[in-house]
């Protein structure tokens, strides 16, 4: 029996995945398929987030060649080129689309030194940031 049955599972295998000739997707006596999929593109993405964003009163900024968002671990997300940026401060919020990158605070180091706020400034002459080694666990 246990014999009978694992030749009909090995025969359903085939005829099901490719085994055989036999097996078939699409043509006559197949099942017809009930609903067309439809494909979402990027550009209806899009549009659907900058209806939010006007929901929101968001405008655009212009001007903004670059941002740079800073983490309490000490990386920064790097926007550089086709950034842009869209901002509500009533609401507080700002959208930045564009390719970030991250990176480590020291990478940018010389020329982020402008950009650099009073508090995390003066982490980084605490020696707060980077490379090491205040707290240790125990």
């Amino acid at each position: 029996m246990a014999d009978t049955m694992a030749e009909a599972r090995a025969k359903m295998i085939a005829r099901r995945f490719g085994g055989k000739a036999g097996a078939k997707t699409g043509g006559k006596g197949s099942v017809r398929r009930k609903k067309k999929t439809v494909h979402k593109t990027a550009t209806s993405d899009d549009k659907k987030i900058g209806a939010t964003l006007k929901k929101l009163g968001c405008s655009d900024i212009p001007g903004i060649e670059e941002v740079n968002i800073f983490n309490k671990n000490g990386t920064v997300v790097h926007f550089k080129h086709g950034v842009k940026l869209t901002a509500s401060t009533g609401a507080n919020t700002y959208v930045v689309t564009g390719k970030g990158e991250e990176k480590q605070l020291q990478d940018l180091m010389p020329g982020i030194m402008p950009h650099l706020g009073p508090d995390l400034m003066r982490q980084m002459q605490a020696g707060g940031m980077g490379g090491g080694g205040g707290g240790g666990g125990g």
